[in-house]
């Protein structure tokens, strides 16, 4: 199958334990504990994929048996695993999280692998992806010396570049890619405000900060909060998620993207394209599966 998406960035195991009560630091509570794959960029192809879209991922993973599982369960989801970088000296990639009733506790990313792999993944696009000109999501688990690389890498150039940072202590690493004036940047409020070096009051506030510092576009979440787009070229917009119990938070914002994504795929308006990203993240967070 052709790809008409690429998806760069993390897939590894997700171990995810949540309490369906409030911890607080050093209990030991009962819970479930669910292992299950993940990483931003598979998370995004894996909800891509839901949308009716066939999205390809290029990422490194493990010639392990964690590696081989993940790579068979990652095609059954509908992602297109055929441009993988696998390596028998690397191990595979894993997140561990701790979440309770009120959302994320805390979160390990160890994604050394995908790090040490560096540029290699990108060899497909001299091969059977190159020429590529379609959209592609990179994700801010990739070092900040590989995004530099892409932002200048002719083999992307015009590529429509969708950039998440995966946590605010990354969000750093996605400078290069605003100095280089190139993509649409999906934060959530904290992330926003590193960027923009400071403080800000709303996600409104946060985007318009960001497309100051040089960023074309700029979507910014906030949790059940007032969602905002601001652009350089463009008028800014908002939409309100609706309100919903909070069952899961991992993944949310990757749903969101997916979701952003495939409705501006089929053509609809911004503002509409707003409004569905934020309903389906809301429903991910409430446990519904999305779409």
């Amino acid at each position: 199958m052709k790809p008409d998406i690429l998806c760069i960035g993390a897939m590894l195991w997700d171990v995810i334990g949540r309490a369906p009560r409030a911890m607080q630091v050093g209990q030991d509570v009962p819970g479930r504990i669910a292992h299950v794959p993940g990483g931003v960029a598979l998370n995004v192809a894996v909800a891509l994929a839901r949308w009716g879209m066939a999205p390809a991922i290029l990422s490194a993973v493990g010639n392990d048996p964690e590696g081989g599982a993940l790579t068979d369960q990652a095609a059954r989801l509908g992602v297109i695993c055929n441009h993988l970088t696998r390596r028998d000296d690397l191990p595979t990639d894993c997140y561990m999280a701790i979440e309770d009733s009120r959302g994320l506790i805390a979160a390990i990313a160890d994604a050394h692998s995908l790090e040490a792999a560096g540029d290699a993944i990108l060899s497909p696009l001299d091969t059977a992806l190159s020429g590529w000109s379609g959209p592609v999501v990179l994700d801010g688990n990739l070092t900040q010396t590989l995004l530099a690389q892409i932002a200048a890498d002719p083999r992307l150039a015009q590529a429509d570049l969708r950039i998440v940072p995966a946590s605010p202590g990354k969000a750093e690493r996605l400078e290069p890619l605003i100095a280089a004036r190139r993509g649409t940047f999906y934060l959530n409020r904290a992330e926003a405000q590193t960027l923009a070096g400071h403080p800000c009051a709303d996600a409104a506030t946060a985007a318009a900060a960001v497309v100051a510092r040089g960023a074309p576009r700029v979507i910014v979440t906030d949790g059940g909060e007032l969602v905002a787009e601001a652009a350089a070229s463009a008028a800014p917009i908002s939409a309100l998620p609706p309100a919903v119990r909070i069952a899961r938070v991992t993944g949310a914002g990757d749903c969101f993207l997916a979701a952003h994504i495939a409705a501006e795929r089929d053509g609809t308006d911004r503002e509409t394209a707003l409004m569905r990203a934020a309903q389906a993240a809301a429903a991910h967070v409430s446990g519904k599966d999305v779409p």
